[in-house]
């Protein structure tokens, strides 16, 4: 797929339903509340035998597709996944060399401070009081900047869904936490490699493990600090042949913790005081370029039994409505000068979108 393609594909959700419910915020440095009493889950990667029932109790209590591979199947840990729209949380099996491996599930991370929420200028991210960040997707126009914010790669497109594609990910079992209930992963798993508790607690579990037997844990709990802190932790075996690093020593850390996929680079900073520079001042005409080439396309689509000549006229009167709803959102939110710049970007990138293609972008 071309970038042509793509951006046209991205946006089919629909021009109108994004301008009339985006309420965009202005972008600026600020910092979320840190709630100390939150909830966190701490995961054991000793206990873990990679069962793959804290999948299955996701999918359960999430309403979830069913996956292609039954639960039962232990051949997909033969290859590294990632968290997808409709799997929020996966199991990967780790070499921590010598012949030992070791199993680590993977979820959002549910960061103190995080940097999806504060790349997201629509605010469709919330941390919670009870330690988990959710998404509310009404807002969304399908940027994706949390995407590239995320320190984790956690958050996933609806690529597949053409209407109202969204972004998907572990929401903590937010509404099961509020009813008193456990998440669906934790209550599922039978080996008690995932606890779940008050996040200042888990520290605390985390260090008495490490001390009772530092020959078997790396003194590093992932999560602690890393990326300003999270809620979901991480207590990793420490490998035979390297030698035990300084209680959480980020550096001397590294080599273990990259065996299990876990990166000990990412600072002590929250991840949302980058990201907040980085991506919330980017233009809004960048964000709403995918949205105005997908609504042509599907305003074009609909039209196709309508003779050549009344289509062309058509669509360029559809485009010319979509293009002038995006210039007077842009022009509340940036001026003037803005919007009749970014009028006139939009003209150019139109007249390349309706330009003859060559057989290399025909594919």
């Amino acid at each position: 797929m071309n970038r042509r393609k793509f951006l046209t594909f991205m946006g089919t959700a629909g021009v109108v339903s994004a301008l009339g419910t985006a309420k965009v915020a202005k972008a600026g440095v600020e910092t979320f509340p840190y709630y100390d009493n939150g909830y966190g889950v701490l995961h054991d990667m000793t206990r873990c035998i990679g069962c793959r029932k804290c999948e299955e109790g996701c999918n359960r209590v999430n309403k979830l597709p069913a996956p292609e591979k039954p639960f039962s199947d232990m051949s997909v840990l033969d290859k590294r996944r990632r968290t997808t729209p409709t799997a929020w949380t996966v199991v990967n099996k780790w070499d921590m060399g010598e012949g030992k491996f070791a199993f680590r599930k993977q979820q959002c991370f549910h960061c103190n401070d995080p940097a999806c929420a504060s790349a997201c200028f629509t605010k469709c991210y919330q941390k919670q009081p009870n330690g988990a960040v959710i998404y509310d997707g009404s807002q969304c126009v399908g940027c994706r900047y949390c995407m590239v914010a995320c320190p984790f790669y956690v958050p996933s497109f609806e690529y597949g869904e053409p209407f109202d594609p969204v972004i998907k990910k572990c929401t903590f079992c937010f509404d099961r936490l509020k009813e008193g209930k456990l998440p669906g992963c934790v209550e599922s798993c039978t080996m008690d490699a995932l606890t779940f508790g008050r996040r200042k607690d888990l520290i605390k579990i985390a260090r008495k493990r490490i001390e009772a037997d530092p020959e078997k844990y790396l003194d590093y709990v992932y999560g602690e600090h890393d990326a300003g802190g999270t809620a979901w932790m991480v207590l990793m075996p420490k490998p035979k042949d390297l030698p035990q690093c300084s209680t959480g020593n980020a550096a001397e850390a590294k080599d273990a913790a990259k065996r299990a996929g876990l990166d000990t680079t990412l600072g002590n900073q929250p991840m949302a005081e980058y990201t907040y520079g980085a991506l919330g001042a980017v233009p809004m005409i960048i964000a709403f370029w995918p949205v105005l080439f997908g609504g042509a396309y599907g305003m074009t689509k609909r039209r196709e039994a309508i003779a050549k000549a009344n289509l062309a006229k058509a669509t360029a009167e559809e485009k010319q409505k979509v293009m002038d709803a995006v210039v007077k959102v842009i022009e509340k939110e940036q001026g003037a000068e803005a919007a009749e710049k970014a009028r006139q970007q939009m003209n150019e990138a139109l007249a390349e979108a309706d330009a003859p293609k060559t057989d290399g972008e025909a594919n």
